[in-house]
């Protein structure tokens, strides 16, 4: 009979105080776990050392054969509003969600997951996170007064690792195709009642075929549905060499977004992506002024992956009973999130357009009488 693997224990991301018991959480300033109640403070080991983070068989993983020791389950609660799968501790009974501001009574639930194999720390605290939202909402002229009050004086932003895919790969590529040559024949046109000479562009398209090779390191791929990609996209780039050995005092204090986008789907992203590039390297590998491409035939081989965690940022605001969600890069300072729009200030800046067109019409007129 087979040896049966024990269950993947329930991970717990708490580390009590061994001064007073309270819950000690990550400084990003100082790097360190910190105690709020009386100040104690406890390094947080760090590795760095080339290949500490060691990359997964994707294929054993399809299949189920991944170490016991890879998989982990964490307490969570799913939002009913966007589907957010977030990280609770024990001791949490009722919260809000952080994504959409929607309150949520929570269960007892587990996520089972492959474990995060890396992650970047929270480099910004959040006061260094709600200046940098502040000042870019200061810079949108058109937004509510109102809305930029309430996130200036709102209540607490929330930390949040967000989960990402990294996938490796080895790829030839076989190609047929055209390459383009640009020339230019001279033609006399009438135009007008005048004879005149152009220089019309005609293209000479020649076969071409050939072989191109990459290795892709890292492509990196959105495990979550509870943001928006554009506003994720949005925060790139990542400094991923400098991501960690995940450890889970990393995220005291802080709380972890379950990943809801499966390895296969993640897998069929990163492939679309190393498709994009295979073709562009296809191309400039034809030369010429122009190219055609008739055929590709690509081997991947030795695909591997890696579940990671990188840090946000997150402000969601009920504002007039719209929902309003704000991310900030934890590590960058990068800021995105919806644009709102104040209707009487934009009908002010009409209106000032209108009295700018009009004095300028005026003046116009005068010059030329």
């Amino acid at each position: 009979m087979a040896e049966t693997q024990p269950p993947a224990p329930t991970a717990e991301h708490r580390f009590p105080c061994a001064q007073c018991g309270a819950d000690l959480r990550f400084e990003p300033a100082a790097g360190q776990l910190v105690c709020d109640h009386c100040g104690h403070k406890e390094p947080v080991e760090t590795a760095r050392a080339p290949g500490a983070i060691r990359e997964l068989d994707f294929r054993a993983a399809l299949m189920a054969q991944l170490p016991e020791a890879e998989i982990e389950e964490t307490r969570v609660l799913k939002c009913p509003n966007c589907g957010a799968q977030v990280e609770i501790d024990t001791d949490t009974h009722a919260t809000e969600c952080p994504f959409c501001a929607t309150p949520v009574v929570t269960d007892t639930g587990t996520h089972r997951h492959i474990k995060p194999k890396g992650l970047l720390p929270f480099a910004l605290d959040e006061r260094a996170a709600r200046a940098a939202m502040t000042q870019w909402l200061g810079r949108l002229w058109f937004a509510p007064n109102g809305l930029q009050d309430y996130a200036r004086k709102g209540r607490r932003m929330q930390g949040i690792y967000v989960p990402y895919w990294t996938f490796d790969a080895d790829t030839e590529t076989d190609y047929r195709g055209e390459r383009g040559t640009v020339y230019y024949v001279t033609r006399t046109v009438t135009r007008n009642g005048k004879t005149q000479t152009v220089q019309e562009p005609r293209i000479r398209w020649r076969p071409a075929s050939g072989h191109v090779a990459r290795f892709f390191d890292d492509v990196l791929v959105l495990a979550s549905r509870a943001l928006p990609k554009r506003y994720t996209d949005a925060l790139e780039p990542w400094d991923l060499a400098a991501l960690e050995p995940y450890r889970p005092e990393f995220l005291a204090g802080f709380r972890a977004e379950g990943y809801m986008v499966e390895l296969e789907e993640g897998y069929t992203q990163a492939r679309a992506h190393m498709d994009r590039v295979i073709e562009r390297d296809v191309k400039f590998d034809i030369g010429g002024d122009r190219q055609r491409i008739h055929h590709l035939d690509t081997r991947i081989s030795d695909v591997t992956f890696k579940h990671i965690l990188l840090p946000v940022w997150l402000a969601a605001y009920k504002y007039r009973g719209k929902t309003y969600r704000f991310v900030v890069n934890g590590r960058t300072g990068r800021v995105q999130g919806e644009r709102p729009w104040s209707a009487w200030k934009i009908a002010l800046a009409v209106v000032l357009g209108a009295i700018v067109a009009a004095g300028v019409g005026y003046l116009v007129a005068q010059n030329q009488q």
